[in-house]
């Protein structure tokens, strides 16, 4: 029986995934296309975390697509709002009806003669392999590994006698009331947890190693409600998401420009909102310069309102063990707790962990230079998403996205079957992917990630102004992205 095959076949049914569905159904109207999903549901992040108080740290009208204006109330959104808002967008476009659940891709082999990758796919609810072509990859399937979070190794773990809770695998029926709870780690997943489980837990704590910048904001934007009440709803939603936008790329660019006044100012918001309660200098001042890891964003300063009123705290410190009933601390205090949050990050992988060959060559990708920050040098036919650590995801998921549709129709019109980013220059010098950035998840599988160059198209820029320019006002034609196999 000869395998399906379809023109595009797109991997993952979460933001990305759906908004590249919309995208093609737009602008490639005649192309035929799949969804692949490993999990049982759409959604990604926004269907897999369930822990209390999940949110976005992103806007919404940025974190919202392009195509469909945000009307909920709150700019910082909840995750069932996130999760009903892309449940919808599927739904009224009929993608909901392209997506195959429970369908893991593990391998995607191209054939240069056929034009056309030939893919496995494990179907978990048959516990079966089968096989799939197409004509064109478009990977959507985020950038963690959605089976298990990071935790690193800690001493005594298994003595611990109460529960133990990872963000990523949240047990519904899980009582804090009332409880003693120790988060381990300052990222957003932490900073999100603390002021929601301090509404009812005896006590929370969270430890970090070292402090994290946090900035607070208000999870409503007024302007845009009152836009919303004077323009149609799609010119509020434009305005509103480029003054966004803006102000987006205005801190970064300040806070890479002068960073010891950015340093200043969020320092001087979060001491004003903790009072004067808390050892501030020792656990709130970071000891590297903004935006050289991902800000902390604070709705309405609940975290800080959590602290200063008592109902949590903030240990700085190390962790030597985990004790029966709680955590021994490298300067030998004890936090007694009955649960243990280990907040302690993603497990990154890159493009789902699925085996990549070109005509029976193995790709190692992290040996690939990245072209438009979506390509990889010399594998064909393969588009990438992976968003902005400097701003919200979705701003570079539609332009990716757009990218892949002016590509294929390009090739449609052409003639060409086969798209090769080509490396012109063999002795350009390879860089890290992502520069710059400290972030733990980052940087413990940089080495995994491809390489960007030292020009342009194979830059990495994380600026979304210039990705505008490159990838969605440049020409596809441009001596680098080879257009072969005539039909």
């Amino acid at each position: 029986m000869a395998a399906e095959y379809f023109d595009v076949v797109i991997v993952g049914a979460g933001l990305s995934g759906i908004g590249a569905a919309w995208h093609l159904q737009d602008k490639c109207p005649d192309r035929s296309y799949m969804i692949l999903e490993e999990r049982e549901s759409m959604g990604g992040t926004w269907d897999l975390f369930r822990y209390p108080g999940i949110r976005s740290d992103s806007d919404m009208y940025t974190l919202g697509y392009n195509f469909k204006p945000w009307k909920e109330g709150k700019a910082i959104a909840d995750g069932p709002s996130i999760l009903k808002y892309i449940r919808e967008t599927a739904a009224e476009a009929g993608i909901d009806r392209r997506i195959r659940f429970q369908n893991k891709m593990t391998s995607a082999k191209w054939s240069s003669e056929d034009a056309a990758w030939t893919i496995e796919i494990r179907n978990t609810a048959r516990n079966e392999t089968v096989t799939m072509r197409c004509g064109f990859l478009l990977m959507c399937a985020g950038y963690y590994n959605y089976s298990q979070g990071y935790l690193p190794e800690f001493k005594g773990y298994d003595d611990f006698k109460g529960e133990i809770v990872h963000p990523q695998h949240w047990p519904e029926e899980l009582d804090y009331r009332g409880k003693k709870v120790v988060i381990i780690g300052s990222g957003a997943t932490a900073v999100t947890l603390l002021p929601e489980m301090a509404k009812e837990a005896g006590h929370v704590v969270m430890l970090q190693r070292s402090p994290t910048y946090m900035g607070s904001a208000p999870d409503t934007d007024w302007l845009a409600r009152l836009l919303q009440s004077l323009l149609p709803e799609k010119a509020a939603y434009a305005v509103v998401r480029w003054k966004n936008i803006q102000y987006q790329r205005w801190i970064y660019w300040q806070s890479k420009k002068a960073p010891k006044f950015v340093r200043k100012k969020l320092l001087k918001m979060a001491r004003k909102d903790l009072g004067d309660g808390v050892d501030f200098d020792k656990h709130f001042v970071p000891h590297y310069d903004p935006w050289d890891q991902r800000l902390c964003l604070v709705p309405n300063s609940d975290f800080f309102h959590a602290v200063r009123d008592g109902h949590a705290s903030i240990a700085t410190d190390t962790i030597v063990e985990f004790t029966p009933n709680g955590i021994r601390l490298g300067s030998g205090e004890h936090l007694e707790a009955d649960i243990i949050v280990t907040a302690t990050g993603l497990d990154l992988r890159v493009l789902g962990d699925v085996d990549i060959s070109v005509d029976n060559e193995p790709v190692d990708i992290s040996k690939t230079f990245s072209y438009k920050s979506m390509m990889f040098s010399d594998v064909p036919n393969l588009v990438s998403t992976f968003g902005y650590i400097n701003a919200s995801w979705t701003l570079k998921a539609d332009l990716t996205a757009e990218y892949s549709c002016r590509l294929l129709n390009h090739m449609a019109a052409t003639g060409a079957r086969q798209c090769t980013p080509r490396l012109q220059q063999p002795d350009m010098v390879g860089e890290d992917w992502i520069g710059g950035f400290s972030s733990g998840y980052i940087q413990r599988k940089m080495h995994l990630l491809p390489k960007q160059g030292t020009e342009s198209p194979w830059l990495n820029t994380q600026n979304y102004a210039l990705d505008k320019k490159v990838i969605r006002e440049g020409p596809i034609e441009d001596g680098v992205l080879q257009f072969t196999n005539k039909a």
